[in-house]
C-alpha cells in the first residue's frame, strides 16, 4: 500500500517541486491550492508521469471552514497521511512598518500562521490514530532574523519557526516527527506575488546571481523525508551561494 503525503500550495514553485519528488517516491499524494485549474493539471500531470493517485482539493488555507470541509472530511483511504508539507504562504509588500498595508498584513499572518495551524490540527490528529507521521513547515531564512521593510513577513516566519519547535514537543509522545526548512533567495513566483505582479521589480530581486530553485529546496525536503524513522532533522537552513544572510548578497551586475 503506497505512503500518502499532503502538500499545501501545491499549485507552483516548491510546492508543486516537492510534489513531483513525492510522487517519483510512490507516494500518493493530496495536493491544495486557490487556483482549481491549475491544480488539476498538476494532478492530471503527477498522474500520468508517476502512475500514482492524486487527490486535488481546491481551498483557501486563510479559512478554517475550508481547512476544515475539505480536510476533516477525507474518505478513509485518504486519512492515514504519512507526510504534511505546509507550504503554502506568502510575501505581499515590501513597506516600512509605519507605511505597512494592513490587507498585506492580514493576508501574511493568514496564510503563514493561521493557515498552517488550520491544516496541522486536522492533519496531526490523523498521525496522532496512527501513532506516527512527519510534518514539515516551510519556514524561510527570514524566520532566523528580520531585514529592513520585512517586518510582518519576517514575524510571521519567526512564529513558524516558534510553532514548528512547539509542534515538536507537543508531538513527542505520539511518534510525530516535526521538521522546518529555511531557504534563502528561491526564484519562484514569491517576488512576483510580493510586488503585486510587478515582474520586472521581481525579476531584479535575483539579477547578478544564481538563486536557488524550486527543486533544490524539495530535494532537501525529500531527504527529510527519507531519513530512517529514528532519525529527524529539526531544522535546516538552505541558501545560494551567493548569499550569506538575509540581506547580504554577493552579486555580478
Amino acid at each position: 500500500m503506497a505512503k500518502i503525503a499532503l502538500v499545501t500550495g501545491a499549485t507552483s514553485g516548491i510546492g508543486e517541486a516537492t510534489a513531483l519528488l513525492l510522487a517519483k517516491e510512490g507516494y500518493d499524494l493530496i495536493i491544495t491550492g486557490r487556483r482549481g485549474e491549475r491544480l488539476r493539471q498538476v494532478a492530471q500531470t503527477l498522474e500520468g508521469e508517476c502512475g500514482i493517485k492524486v487527490l486535488p482539493l481546491v481551498f483557501d488555507v486563510r479559512s478554517q471552514a475550508e481547512v476544515e470541509a475539505n480536510l476533516g472530511t477525507l474518505p478513509a483511504q485518504w486519512k492515514d497521511i504519512d507526510v504534511l508539507v505546509n507550504n503554502a504562504g506568502l510575501a505581499v509588500g515590501l513597506n516600512p512598518v509605519q507605511d505597512g498595508v494592513v490587507d498585506d498584513w492580514e493576508r501574511m499572518i493568514d496564510t503563514n500562521v493561521k493557515g498552517l495551524l488550520y491544516v496541522t490540527r486536522v492533519v496531526s490528529n490523523y498521525m496522532k490514530v496512527q501513532g506516527k507521521g512527519h510534518i514539515i513547515n516551510l519556514c524561510s531564512i527570514a524566520g532566523k532574523e528580520a531585514y529592513a521593510n520585512g517586518n510582518v513577513y519576517c514575524a510571521t516566519k519567526h512564529a513558524v519557526d516558534a510553532l514548528t519547535k512547539g509542534m515538536r514537543i507537543d508531538l513527542l509522545p505520539y511518534g510525530i516527527r516535526v521538521s522546518q526548512i529555511c531557504p534563502g533567495a528561491v526564484e519562484t513566483e514569491f517576488s512576483i506575488v510580493r510586488f503585486k505582479g510587478d515582474v520586472d521589480r521581481a525579476d531584479n530581486v535575483y539579477k547578478g546571481f544564481t538563486p536557488l530553485t524550486a527543486l533544490d529546496v524539495a530535494d532537501a525536503i525529500l531527504y527529510m523525508v527519507k531519513c530512517p524513522p529514528h532519525v529527524n532533522i529539526n531544522d535546516m537552513v538552505i541558501m545560494p551561494t551567493a548569499q550569506a544572510n538575509s540581506y547580504t548578497f554577493h552579486k555580478m551586475l
